[in-house]
């Protein structure tokens, strides 16, 4: 089988942990789960990177490394006020021209931007840079709430943790959910986040720290088959369903159906991938009631059906 080839290009001083996060992810080998990903670290010249924590990183590949990579990984660039090197350029467009996928973590976004790749096109970076590479870079779209955006042949992440949302989202795309939800349990992390990056940006109101939900979304993601609504969650929560709405809106971004029809597709996707129970014994389990409905959901959501889907991805 083939495995996917991810290289990561070094910029000085790099972020170990934007580095960490696409070699988490794409990087390492994990007990009873198949390697599924090469993973490889390049630079525009081999040799010592610096790095923001102080000490030098051995990089042993060259820009040549690119040629035959199926997705880049830009793991941040310190230095966004400045030229990127011709050669760096040069190698990206190259490489998005012949097919490779491009991806950025955090200010990796204005490395694509120099290289006239996120043009009319919607991206996204940090919050706290999002109004400098709007102003620095106006042909591109830029959205400054989202965790991440993919186009399918570039995609683009906020900052820093939001890297391995983006990572673990490819990983969906590639391998299937259950595949990504594998390789995030042993990372300790969840599958997906909802929301977006604006509800990291500002302190909570002074003196009010909201309740976390955290209990209540276990709860109720273990009770997919039940007939959950807002009002439902709210008497789980001790709260009004306007106070819960709130509380999902100020916390995950999100309202909470879309929540819960999030949590039944994801389910429904590791069905299709884990089992062969029919389609209609799957939309009962996640509660989505019919397969009709299911199936509706499910392209609404994903832009295919569920036999395709389990075709795709099915043991």
């Amino acid at each position: 089988m083939h495995r996917h080839r991810v290289v990561a290009l070094a910029l000085p001083p790099q972020s170990t942990f934007e580095l960490a996060c696409a070699a988490e992810v794409f990087g390492v080998s994990r007990p009873g789960l198949p390697s599924r990903y090469e993973f490889t670290v390049c630079a525009e010249r081999p040799g010592p990177v610096p790095t923001l924590a102080g000490y030098d990183m051995g990089v042993g590949e060259g820009l040549a490394a690119m040629e035959s990579a199926d997705t880049i990984v830009i793991p941040g660039w310190q230095r966004p006020e400045e030229p990127v090197a011709p050669a760096v350029l040069g190698a990206l467009r190259r490489a998005h021209k012949r097919g490779a996928r491009l991806v950025s973590i955090c200010s990796g976004a204005f490395l694509l931007a120099q290289a006239g790749l996120l043009d009319r096109r919607r991206a996204t970076t940090h919050w706290r840079m999002a109004a400098d590479l709007a102003a620095r870079f106006p042909e591109v779209e830029v959205d400054p709430d989202v965790l991440y955006v993919d186009l399918g042949d570039i995609a683009t992440s906020a900052g820093t943790a939001a890297g391995i949302d983006l990572c673990l989202h490819l990983v969906r795309g590639d391998q299937g959910a259950a595949y990504a939800a594998q390789v995030a349990r042993h990372m300790v992390m969840p599958p997906h986040r909802e929301g977006g990056q604006l509800q990291y940006a500002a302190p909570a109101a002074e003196g009010r720290r909201p309740d976390s939900l955290a209990p209540l979304l276990d709860w109720a993601a273990e009770r997919l088959h039940e007939p959950l609504d807002l009002d439902a969650l709210a008497v789980q929560a001790g709260v009004s369903a306007r106070t819960l709405a709130r509380r999902f809106a100020e916390q995950l971004g999100v309202s909470p159906g879309r929540w819960l029809l999030a949590q039944r597709i994801a389910a429904a996707q590791a069905l299709l991938e884990e089992t062969d129970l029919p389609v209609e014994t799957i939309a009962t389990r996640v509660g989505l009631s019919s397969a009709a409905n299911l199936r509706r959901r499910f392209h609404r959501a994903l832009r295919t059906t569920p036999a395709a889907y389990r075709r795709a991805f099915g043991r």
